[in-house]
């Protein structure tokens, strides 16, 4: 299958350690292996032999001293050995695919984070990650273990009976055809239980992120409802499964039955006819336990490899995924910005299917300007700014940085040269010296010290449980909004960029953080080229231009003064928010 053969890869660079571990195995199966040939031996030469009875004893001393020395001096290394090496390549590959797997979520767009929720995401790279190293362990080495013990097993009862050999290996083929019906259908099966355990977390991680909501509106009852469904359907599909691999086990497990009854019945016949001795006929018994074991696990290897498979499959559907986002052939760094931004007739849709939210957008914002980007909400205002670090790429026209094409330029150099503040500024559990830093992550104490005092940060800062190693909570939940930003915005004096995107980056704060913020702003925003979305006109007067954008298009275009002198659209905006203070 081709998703084993892709699995592989990640497997290939540990085939010297699977090899040894295999080697290991064969070793800790085959002394067991012994013990029919002594249960036989004991039998026949000894108890059934023609010495005395204290040469008997002697006899029977020395073997079992043997044996003991065998189980315990060799036994118990090996198995050690063989437990912590299969976990070990197991773990190795694991932690590989999950490497894997961060660096190209960290490469996927915008766009796909919008369609898949979170914990679809989280339960790809955790559980189903997780389930394929079944696949090291069972597939890789326990299989071939087993079926490495049912050989040497069937080599050694051949020596003793041939026809008691094929009479006990007789099932086997009834055995393979059950296997390959059952387990067909158990891949499909599994991959739809696989799913419906990552809908249940994806719904509890937006809920538990959600927590506030559900209790600030008292719908927990509601939010159980919700939950139980989803947990409903998991385990429907997972009673599903359940019932086709009981099936499974029942049939294959009658089968494996079956032969014992056989060898019985066929070895006392030999026995009471004289063509066969007790300590024979006792070996086979034994050995049948033997190659059956391993049978019966070769079935449960059969459901975990299925497990695996399913898992694989969806791990390599993520890894799959498209970037909408890419560096073209020949992308050179970008470097020594001046911050010259112009749009030429910009169209942008999010998906094919939608209608245009930008319509032949035409923009020249001069190196060291200062633009605000206003108009009702929905009009394309933070679609427009999210085009100039390429979080989408434009459907039509194009957007040049100093003269180049933003699509010439190596992606992460484009967005190392552009600081952005949002009006939801995300912030890391860790401390706020990590937050900071996240600007630039080199950057030393004093450095950071100085951003914060930029930002109008230091001094809420400093009054802090534990100053700048203060742990913020998820989501920055310990700060104040305007907090926050203060902090969103010392990462950007720190990363300290040529180009600045402010997107609603003072809304919804009290007049206080609004103030300390405003001022942060405007000192950052000297000498940069600096791109502000905002709702509050009042807040973005000193700007050198002022551009309304209504339904996806430039309407108006100029400073504050001559748009109000026009007494068009963002006259009438004005008018309408100074009523409302």
């Amino acid at each position: 299958m081709d998703v084993i053969k892709r699995y592989m890869q990640f497997v290939k660079p540990y085939k010297w350690q699977i090899a040894g571990t295999l080697l290991i195995g064969i070793v800790k199966f085959g002394i067991p292996l012994l013990l029919p040939v002594v249960i036989k031996y004991v039998i026949d030469d000894i108890i059934g032999g023609s010495m005395s009875a204290a040469e008997k004893k002697e006899q029977l001393y020395w073997l079992i001293g043997l044996m003991l020395l065998l189980f315990v001096i060799v036994r118990y290394p090996v198995e050690y050995y063989r437990q912590y090496f299969a976990q070990w390549t197991g773990s190795k590959i694991l932690y590989d695919i999950r490497d894997r797997l961060f660096a190209h979520i960290q490469q996927l767009s915008f766009k796909y984070y919008a369609n898949t929720r979170a914990g679809e995401v989280i339960s790809r790279v955790i559980n189903d990650v997780e389930q394929t190293k079944n696949f090291v362990i069972t597939g890789l080495m326990n299989v071939w273990l087993d079926a490495a013990t049912i050989v040497i097993a069937a080599a050694i009862m051949m020596t003793m009976d041939v026809k008691l050999t094929l009479v006990a290996l007789v099932v086997f083929p009834f055995y393979g055809l059950s296997v390959r019906y059952f387990f067909g259908n158990l891949r499909r099966l599994t991959r739809i239980r696989s799913q419906a355990l990552a809908e249940v977390q994806s719904h509890l991680h937006e809920r538990v992120q959600g927590m506030p909501v559900i209790k600030s509106f008292a719908i927990e009852p509601v939010e159980q409802e919700r939950f139980q469904a989803h947990n409903q359907n998991f385990l429907q599909k997972a009673l599903d499964q359940t019932a086709w691999n009981a099936k499974a086990f029942a049939v294959v497990n009658t089968i494996t039955d079956i032969a014992p009854l056989l060898v019985i019945g066929y070895a006392g016949i030999q026995v009471i006819d004289g063509n066969l001795t007790v300590g024979t006929m006792a070996a086979f018994i034994a050995y049948i336990d033997r190659l059956y074991n391993p049978l019966r696990r070769l079935v449960n290897s059969s459901t975990t490899l299925t497990q695996s498979v399913a898992s694989m499959d969806r791990v390599f559907e993520l890894l799959d995924e498209k970037y909408d986002v890419t560096d073209k052939a020949g992308a050179v760094e970008c470097r020594n910005v001046k911050g010259d931004i112009v749009f030429e007739h910009i169209d942008f849709r999010y998906d094919q299917e939608d209608e245009l939210v930008l319509k032949d957008v035409d923009l020249h914002v001069k190196a060291g300007e200062t633009v605000a980007l206003v108009g009702m909400s929905g009009g394309g205002k933070s679609s427009l700014v999210s085009l100039i670090p390429r979080f989408y790429d434009v459907t039509g026209g194009r957007i040049l940085l100093d003269g180049t094409d933003i699509r010439d330029f190596k992606v992460r150099s484009l967005r190392d040269k552009i600081g952005m503040v949002l009006q939801d500024n995300i912030l890391f559990s860790e401390s706020v010296q990590e937050n900071i830093l996240l600007g630039r992550p080199g950057a030393t104490k004093e450095e950071v010290i100085e951003a914060a005092k930029a930002a109008n940060a230091h001094d809420f800062i400093m009054n802090l449980p534990n100053g700048y190693d203060t742990k913020v909570g998820e989501r920055g939940v310990k700060l104040s909004g305007g907090q926050k930003q203060r902090v969103a915005i010392a990462r950007v004096f720190l990363k300290n960029p040529p180009i600045l995107i402010l997107d609603e980056a003072t809304s919804a704060l009290d007049l206080e953080s609004e103030h300390l913020i405003q001022e942060a702003i405007e000192a950052l925003a000297k000498t940069r080229t600096t791109f502000i979305v905002a709702h509050r006109l009042s807040t973005i007067t000193h700007a050198d231009r002022i551009v309304l954008i209504e339904h996806g298009e430039v309407v108006e275009d100029g400073s504050h003064d001559e748009l109000m002198k026009k007494q068009g659209g963002y006259w009438r905006l004005f008018q309408v928010q100074q009523l409302g203070q």
